[in-house]
């Protein structure tokens, strides 16, 4: 392109832009048209922008309400945890009182002081091999040898062995434990052995003629001196016939529960007799088993 055309293009150029400048004066149309477009492109840019930073903010807001959520609820996990260990914590204290409160509400005897006991545990040391409880007093403080062992249901058994301040209760169940008892109502009388944990307790010695029946209460007799008299200890479970003797066979159950035992009391004697309440307090005769036969001289 020769230099004389690019001066005539510059100078229609100029001629025009002289135009519409006049023209923009008089009229402001390019003015607005400029300002409009201008508004349009920063409101086209701006938004994005805004909505991003709006997004941004709102996300960062959720992000520390959920960690303070997280850590509220810490605390209240951690908190409710702890009111449930106190709950459990009371719980239990309310029953071990009310076992105690039942404990203590027992009848009065003057010729025997109760001593409470807590039972450690049972089947230990040298009497594993018995049915037995290890409680936490010794001859020193109530527990002595043959110190019979009740609950406010009933007879639970009596102290075997004792160390100054602990000691081995020996269980209805055991096979070695004897009580003489009687039918709380028809006063019939004999011998109430263990046979082992888990199996049912036997009444030796109770004549064919003796009424007793099924779901009788077994008290006992206080023949021995060893056990207050009227203690509760079994109930009778089955009454049958004996095959090989002349006595009835009859079976019973402890009234409490041996293997669930926390707190129990001791019967220390005091040495006071016990005066009858009526004539017949006294328990009648107990028969047991007849003497042998003497031999015929030759």
């Amino acid at each position: 392109m020769s230099f004389r055309r690019i001066l005539v293009l510059a100078g229609i150029l100029l001629i025009l832009f002289l135009g519409m400048y006049t023209w923009n004066q008089r009229t402001r149309m390019l003015d607005d048209l400029a300002a409009n477009v201008g508004l349009e492109l920063t409101g086209a840019v701006l938004a994005p922008l805004r909505a991003l930073q709006d997004s941004t903010r709102e996300f960062w807001q959720r992000y520390f309400d959920l960690v303070n959520v997280r850590e509220e609820n810490r605390r209240l996990k951690t908190r409710l945890e702890d009111l449930e260990a106190r709950l459990e914590a009371h719980g239990e204290s309310l029953a071990e009182l009310e076992r105690l409160r039942q404990l203590v509400d027992l009848p009065g005897d003057p010729g025997w002081k109760p001593v409470g006991a807590r039972v450690l545990a049972g089947r230990m040391g040298p009497n594993a091999v018995l049915s037995s409880i290890v409680i936490n007093r010794g001859y020193v403080t109530g527990g002595r040898p043959n110190t019979p062992v009740i609950t406010n249901k009933g007879l639970v058994g009596r102290i075997l062995r004792a160390s100054p301040h602990t000691a081995n209760a020996l269980l209805l169940t055991d096979p070695g434990s004897r009580v003489a008892v009687a039918a709380q109502t028809s006063r019939a009388f004999g011998i109430l052995t263990g046979r082992g944990s888990g199996r049912p307790l036997e009444v030796n010695f109770v004549r064919r003629d003796a009424s007793i029946k099924q779901g009788d209460i077994l008290i006992t007799a206080g023949l021995d001196q060893k056990f207050p008299k009227g203690i509760p200890a079994a109930r009778v479970v089955s009454v049958a016939p004996s095959d090989y003797t002349q006595f009835l066979a009859v079976e019973a159950e402890p009234l409490v529960d041996l293997h669930h035992l926390e707190e129990v009391v001791l019967l220390e004697p005091t040495g006071i007799v016990r005066l009858p309440d009526e004539p017949d307090d006294a328990p009648a005769e107990f028969v047991g088993p007849p003497a042998p036969p003497k031999k015929a001289a030759p």
